[in-house]
Formats: C-alpha cells, sequence, structure tokens
C-alpha cells in the first residue's frame, strides 16, 4: 500500500517580479501567455492587465472645416502605460474619380499623437480589412477610436452620420472584450486546456492590425518562489464533492446533484510559532505544491488563502492547523 511517508509541501515563499511587458498571442486571438506559467495572487504582486485601448473620452465630433473630425482629450492604455492625450483635430480623406467610397481610420498612434490612416477607395464599402472600399490595417502598437466614411470625391464639411465609433467594430477599448485572468494552468484529464500565467478573453480580438495582427497586449505580474514546509502533515487538497438530494412525489423519486468546494488543510510544526517563515504569511493568498513522493514528479498544485490556527502546548511540539482557502480545486500536474 502506497503511503505519504516521503511526501514534501512547498508554499509560496517569495516572488520573481517582471515589469509591464507584451503577453504573446497564443495564436487564437484570445488567450495571450506570459513568460511565467504561474502568476503570485499575494497583495501587492498580483497582475496588473493592460490591453491596449481606449479608457475614457475620445468622442469624436464634425468640425466646420472640411474634412475635418475634432476629437476630445482622453487616456488610454498605450504599450502597458495608461497615457492621457490632448483633444485635437484630424483630416480625412476621400476616394478620387468614380471610387467614391472611402474609409479613414482614426488612431492613437504609438507615440500617443492624433494620426488617421486613409483606406483604400471603391465604388462600394467593405467590412473587410485592407480591402478597397473597406478600413484600413492600422499600425501595430496604435489603437483605433473611431472612423469616418465618406461616399463623395467632392471636399466638404462631414456630417455626424459619416463618422462611427461603435466598440469592437470601429473603437478599439482597453475593456473590451472582458478577459479572466488565469494565475494557474487549467488541466483537464492530464491536458492543459489553458496555460497559467495568462489571460483569456471572452471573445477572439479582431484582426485589425498590420499583418493581421489583434491589439497588443501588456501585463505586469510576479511567479511565485516556493521553500519547503520544513515538518508538516496530513495534507488535504482543496477538491470539488458532490452530493445528492431527492424529493419524494407521487409513484417515483425527484433526484438532483450538488457540487461544492472543499477547504484543504495541513499540520504544520513550528520553531516558536511567531516568527516562522510560513507564519508570516499568514492570511496571504499564496501557491502551494504537494508532492506524494519527493522523489518523483507528480504532485497538486492549488492556490488560496492561508490561514493558522496556532497551539502552544506545554509538552508537545508547537503546531498550526493551517487552511488553504481556495477559489477552484487543485489540479494534478503530471
Amino acid at each position: 500500500m502506497a503511503t505519504a511517508e516521503n511526501a514534501k509541501l512547498q508554499y509560496e515563499a517569495g516572488q520573481t517580479s517582471t515589469a509591464m511587458s507584451a503577453l504573446t498571442d497564443g495564436g487564437d486571438q484570445t488567450t495571450f501567455e506570459s513568460s511565467a506559467t504561474l502568476w503570485s495572487g499575494r497583495s501587492g504582486y498580483a497582475p496588473v492587465v493592460r490591453p491596449n485601448g481606449v479608457l475614457t473620452g475620445f468622442g469624436v465630433t464634425v468640425h466646420t472645416d472640411n474634412d475635418k473630425v475634432s476629437i476630445a482629450a482622453g487616456t488610454l492604455n498605450l504599450a502597458g502605460v495608461v497615457t492621457s492625450v490632448s483633444a485635437g483635430t484630424l483630416t480625412t480623406s476621400r476616394g478620387v474619380s468614380s471610387d467614391t467610397h472611402m474609409i479613414t481610420s482614426l488612431t492613437i498612434n504609438s507615440s500617443g499623437a492624433l494620426a488617421a490612416v486613409a483606406g483604400t477607395d471603391s465604388t462600394a464599402f467593405s467590412e473587410t480589412r485592407g480591402a478597397a472600399g473597406g478600413p484600413p490595417y492600422i499600425p501595430v502598437g496604435s489603437v483605433e477610436i473611431g472612423q469616418v466614411r465618406t461616399t463623395s470625391v467632392t471636399a466638404a464639411a462631414l456630417v455626424a452620420a459619416e463618422v462611427f465609433t461603435v466598440v469592437g467594430t470601429h473603437r478599439e477599448r482597453a475593456d473590451y472584450p472582458l478577459f479572466t485572468t488565469n494565475y494557474g494552468p487549467t488541466i483537464v484529464d492530464g491536458v492543459e486546456t489553458v496555460p497559467g500565467g495568462s489571460v483569456t478573453f471572452l471573445a477572439a480580438l479582431p484582426e485589425i492590425h498590420t499583418g493581421d495582427l489583434p491589439k497588443k497586449v501588456y501585463a505586469s505580474f510576479a511567479s511565485p518562489i516556493f521553500s519547503d514546509v520544513a515538518l508538516a502533515s496530513d495534507f488535504v487538497p482543496p477538491e470539488t464533492s458532490h452530493s445528492v438530494s431527492s424529493t419524494q412525489v407521487y409513484g417515483t423519486t425527484l433526484g438532483s446533484t450538488s457540487s461544492s468546494l472543499g477547504q484543504g488543510s495541513f499540520t504544520a510544526y513550528l520553531q516558536d510559532g511567531v516568527s516562522d517563515a510560513l507564519v508570516t504569511l499568514k492570511n496571504a493568498t499564496l501557491w502551494f505544491k504537494f508532492y506524494p513522493d519527493r522523489y518523483a514528479t507528480p504532485y497538486l498544485l492549488a492556490q488560496g488563502k492561508l490561514g493558522i490556527s496556532r497551539t502552544f502546548p506545554a509538552g508537545d511540539t508547537l503546531q498550526a492547523a493551517c487552511t488553504i482557502s481556495a477559489s477552484a480545486a487543485s489540479v494534478e500536474v503530471i
């Protein structure tokens, strides 16, 4: 019978911080990955994610001059920095001769300046990026704040109906689409389906930048540094349990199931119960690794808030009953 005699329990004892940097598209324009496999959730070290896009302002209105729009001041995420841009004007383009239809993208470029990007004119509009009559690709690192669509080659003051600022179609916002932060991996049947240290958007980001690329996504984060809990026993991982309830009706029984997430726990044996490294991290959200066999590679991985209940017996070893209050069940890493 197997035992946990040679088990090992590790906890997040420190962190290695990484400054704001670009995440890498996983290939589906939905999940963007960092160089770390785990992100710390400890207060002061939790990730800060900043997708490029508008935060506030940048209202677009027509100008009295021909082919001009007024852009209100605003703020945006730009290369991982919250950037303020002053109000200004942009001049839009029109088609030539029989190619009457033209789309001009209104953008903030990578330097934080207002910039107009002209599309290719045609006899009709297209919704295909880079196509004749369609919106142009905008440079990588720029943020689109709107579009102007004209159907005449004659210079004239623009009208409101020619200005478009629909989020997700004509405007890139930092908070659209929404995303989830993946502090650790999602593992299903032993296979990693979502990498840790990443973000996953609820919908694929539009490939509207030069090279059929989505907007840039940036994050600062810290990866955990693990240390052994020198003396530990009785580890219980946070796991999902299931229960059944039933209601008896005439002639049969109606059944239903429910699931609940249980608290993890372990016992730690302490030096003085006050200055122990583990004790100083009580109430912090930490990562834990449990190896059933310290000489083998498989382990359980869990993240949760560390709770400690200490006892100081007169004739026995000082110890702490520790709990791991997790928001998700532990995963098996093989």
